[in-house]
């Protein structure tokens, strides 16, 4: 018998065919950085998700971090976007595009001409990045941006949340998770400034908030969703003492700037430390809106969850790339294909727009 995880969800203006969403999976498809048709097929494919999230999509040249990630800062981005949001629309589905910039997680190499790679502190990030030119390159240190340069980084989110809303997507995503620019801002680690944007946790969350509250009233709080990623360690991150009472905190600073949902993610699946229990019901409790739980669900796993109240839709990553029809499998109880793991960040239509559906 199915369970909630296959009703319809109201989100915003929007109703969900079913509460399974699309988590946001880079793939690096975008061949000068502007999503073609190959990137549409790809998320046609996948248009049986009651909300897909796409990969990071960059709001600036200066947020291009990865090599062949999309943009939607330039007309022939917004066009490219265009063509996706048909496709999927098409098939009855519906789209938010992912904001991410990467921040000083990224090289020059990667940049485009005139690109910068800033932060909110000259710090850099351990580890290394891969090039296409250059292979494998460690972290170089970023710019610590100025008063302007934050004033241009707002701007560029929220003409990217309305070039999204041009493009007929569905609404946005702010990546603010798994150690991009911000949530740089948000981390004691990354930010180490000492004026109105680092130190305490208010000075730290005032470029987030800002950007939501700017973009919320730009396109409407109710197409507009954040991702967080409380103990993440990717990029760089770390725990540190403040974490649940931060994240608290900014789920409550992000309602009142009109956010319509939440993306809370435990990648304790993947290796990371697991997000505490305590730190989930925190934010749980101070975010009356939409909540999305992701890290390493199963359809089981997922009802539970929803039956339990503790998110009101489950994300689910991995599997959709090798299972374009993944509802359809969740549903009827098919077994799920694996994952090729060596085509994840290739280019091209091998391990992207290849994997079959049921039925051929």
């Amino acid at each position: 018998m199915n369970g909630l995880l296959f009703t319809p969800y109201p989100l915003g203006p929007l109703t969900l065919a079913n509460r399974v969403v699309m988590a946001p999976m880079t793939r690096n498809r975008s061949i000068g950085n502007v999503p073609g048709p190959l990137v549409a097929e790809y998320y046609r494919q996948r248009a049986g998700a009651g909300l897909i999230i796409t990969e990071g999509t960059s709001p600036s040249p200066h947020g291009l971090g990865y090599p062949r990630i999309p943009g939607i800062f330039s007309e022939a981005q917004v066009q490219g976007w265009a063509g996706v949001a048909e496709a999927v629309h098409r098939e009855g589905g519906k789209i938010f595009v992912q904001l991410m910039h990467s921040g000083r997680i990224g090289h020059p190499a990667n940049l485009p001409e005139g690109g910068r790679l800033l932060a909110p502190s000259a710090v850099a990030a351990a580890g290394e990045i891969w090039t296409d030119t250059l292979g494998m390159q460690p972290h170089p240190a970023p710019e610590a941006m100025t008063e302007a340069d934050i004033a241009e980084a707002t701007e560029e989110f929220v003409r990217a949340a309305v070039n999204a809303t041009r493009a007929g997507l569905d609404g946005v995503e702010l990546h603010a998770a798994n150690g991009y620019l911000l949530e740089q801002f948000f981390h004691p680690a990354s930010n180490q400034r000492n004026d109105a944007w680092g130190g305490d946790i208010p000075r730290r969350g005032r470029f987030l908030v800002e950007v939501a509250r700017r973009c919320a009233a730009a396109i409407g709080g109710g197409r507009l969703g954040v991702r967080l990623s409380p103990h993440g360690v990717f990029n760089d991150m770390a725990p540190y003492a403040e974490v649940q009472e931060a994240y608290a905190w900014l789920a409550r600073q992000l309602h009142e700037a009109g956010v319509g949902y939440l993306h809370l993610v435990d990648h304790a699946a993947m290796g990371a430390p697991p997000v505490p229990e305590p730190t989930k019901e925190a934010v749980r409790k101070a975010f009356p809106g939409t909540l999305i739980l992701s890290g390493g669900y199963d359809r089981s796993r997922a009802e539970a969850d929803l039956a339990a109240g503790k998110g009101d839709l489950v994300a689910f990553g991995r599997p959709f790339l090798s299972n374009p029809d993944l509802v359809r499998r969740l549903e009827s109880g098919a077994a799920l294909a694996p994952p090729d793991q060596a085509t994840f960040y290739t280019p091209g239509p091998a391990g992207y727009t290849d994997y079959p559906s049921l039925g051929g």
